[in-house]
C-alpha cells in the first residue's frame, strides 16, 4: 500500500505544470523550446512583471503563439513572490 502511494505522488510530480512565476531556470528548460537563454529571459521578465496568465509569456521575445500552444497545458501561474 505504501508503494502505491509513493508511486502516485511521484507520477503526479512528473506531470505537474510548471509555475512560470516561481520556477527556477532548471525547471523552465523542461518546457518545449526553452533552453538556458530563454529561461534567463523569462526570469528577467519576471523580475519586472508578475505573470497574471500564461498568455503573457508571449510578451517575451522569441516566445510566441506557437510556443504557447505547445506548452499551455504544461504551464500555470502561481502567486508572485
Amino acid at each position: 500500500m505504501k508503494f502505491v502511494f509513493i508511486l502516485a505522488v511521484t507520477v503526479s510530480f512528473l506531470f505537474a505544470a510548471i509555475d512560470i512565476n516561481n520556477a527556477s531556470a532548471n525547471e523552465l528548460v523542461n518546457l518545449k523550446g526553452v533552453g538556458e537563454k530563454r529561461a534567463a529571459s523569462i526570469l528577467a521578465y519576471r523580475k519586472q512583471h508578475c505573470f497574471k496568465s500564461v498568455d503573457e509569456i508571449t510578451k517575451i521575445k522569441g516566445l510566441g503563439k506557437k510556443f504557447l500552444e505547445k506548452n499551455r497545458d504544461n504551464m500555470e501561474v502561481g502567486a508572485c513572490e
